[in-house]
């Protein structure tokens, strides 16, 4: 036995006569703002994730680099 679509108007009546309309539409914006707001940091997490891996490739690349001139360096002496 499954709710049907007569049964989830009740408990939707239900609970309007309960909060009323102004509570309903505040909790409504303050869930919304707070889903916002998790997108917004979640997606400024990714790009912090971003800038940290590119970053840490270009450090890896000049160290790299900076280790191969070293050997150069070292048999242009020895």
């Amino acid at each position: 036995m499954s709710i049907g679509p007569m049964q989830l108007l009740i408990v939707l009546l239900i609970i309007l006569l309960l909060f009323g309309t102004k509570k309903l539409r505040n909790v409504g914006t303050d869930l919304g703002g707070a889903i916002r707001g998790f997108k917004k940091s979640m997606n400024d997490d990714d790009d912090g994730q971003k800038d940290k891996t590119d970053s840490l490739e270009k450090g890896e690349e000049s160290k790299a680099y900076s280790a191969s001139a070293e050997k150069s360096d070292e048999k242009t002496h020895s």
